[in-house]
């Protein structure tokens, strides 16, 4: 059974998701962008059209965005924490 946030009408006859298409057609930029793109229209219509859904839509492409943010600080060498700080060394 597909989710709402990720139904399998966006899946390929392969698994590839849309989103992982989508995200080798662009630069990490350009996909970082096109997610912030999405997470903020699915706050702004949240309370007008799809209520619950959208938020929870916003809410899987936010870890969506925090993946990335990883795999991209991973690849630099940094270990961000919370409020983008290094983790101190005890």
């Amino acid at each position: 059974m597909s989710r709402p946030e990720n139904p399998d009408h966006y899946k390929g006859s392969e698994g590839i998701t849309c989103l992982d298409s989508i995200r080798n057609m662009m630069t990490s930029d350009e996909y970082r962008g096109f997610i912030w793109g999405n997470i903020t229209k699915y706050l702004w219509r949240w309370p007008k059209k799809g209520k619950l859904i959208d938020l929870k839509k916003a809410k899987w492409l936010i870890e969506k965005l925090i993946e990335t943010e990883e795999k991209k600080d991973a690849a630099e060498g940094k270990n961000n924490e919370l409020h983008g700080n290094k983790k101190e060394e005890s």
